[in-house]
């Protein structure tokens, strides 16, 4: 009998135990849009993935996707439960979604724009001038390789997907772009302000010429899905926001900072993605 009844108390401090254990070995997954190559991605995302799984006492690994399509899905079915994704893809996934922090950097802070590029010897000088040009974009789904220039453009009375002719870029790439403008294989290309010196070591000097700034947009968005428990989402919050300016794993990230961030910012986003 008291082999029974101690085997029985083993049994009841199991029960008691592993729903607790059960819940400490939950492995989430964390990536960010493929906008860069894979090795410079995984040197980004890395260090977070190691704050984070410290911070929150869940382990978090880092995991790539091949393109933005794909990364969008993984997402949406779940697969991703943190995801560091531009604004226009973060309004696409925010159904399963939300948004916990909007990345700071550089002289935006927490927005940024695109800008249009071309030859210095095209005829291109406004935003008329792109009428009925071939322009290559980064993709449909880039905040600063098109939509910052498709809300631009809509303000000055062009509808970018009729009046001009789109190409985009191999790979979703903005160094593509930056590249196919300055051989003259397109007239002008759409790239994020800060990607406006990334392919200098592809390209001969002086053979690109911005245009002309385009509209700002929110940052980039930090999402969790929106199935984890709210005490998980709010220590991830507490751990993202609390990063130090000066912290190896904001540098790593190439931003300043973040801050708290509601998924109404980004409504500015779905008006002009409907449009």
């Amino acid at each position: 009998m008291k082999r029974i009844l101690f085997l029985f108390g083993i049994l009841c401090g199991l029960m008691i135990v592993l729903p607790a254990w059960s819940v400490a070995q939950d492995v989430y997954e964390f990536s960010m849009l493929p906008r860069y190559f894979p090795k410079k991605i995984r040197s980004m995302i890395d260090p977070m993935a190691g704050y984070l799984a410290e911070e929150v006492g869940v382990p978090i690994t880092p995991v790539l996707t091949k393109d933005f399509a794909e990364y969008e899905n993984r997402l949406k079915s779940g697969e991703i439960e943190i995801g560091y994704e531009n604004p226009l893809v973060y309004t696409k996934v925010s159904g399963s979604h939300e948004v916990l922090a909007m990345a700071i950097k550089g002289p935006g802070g927490d927005r940024f724009r695109g800008i249009i590029i071309t030859r210095p010897d095209s005829d291109i000088q406004t935003f008329s001038d792109l009428k009925h040009k071939k322009i290559m974009i980064v993709g449909e789904t880039s905040a600063g390789g098109f939509l910052s220039q498709k809300l631009t453009l809509i303000e000055n009375g062009i509808a970018v997907d009729n009046d001009c002719e789109l190409e985009v870029a191999s790979d979703n790439k903005q160094e593509n772009v930056i590249i196919s403008v300055s051989i003259g294989d397109v007239d002008a290309g759409f790239i994020r302000e800060s990607a406006l010196h990334v392919a200098d070591q592809y390209i001969q000097p002086g053979t690109i010429k911005v245009v002309a700034p385009c509209a700002w947009l929110p940052n980039w968005a930090l999402s969790v899905n929106r199935s984890l428990p709210s005490a998980r989402k709010e220590a991830i919050k507490a751990a993202i926001i609390g990063l130090a300016e000066n912290s190896p794993v904001l540098k790593a990230m190439d931003v300043t900072g973040f801050k708290p961030a509601t998924d109404s910012q980004y409504d500015v986003i779905r008006n002009v993605a409907n449009n």
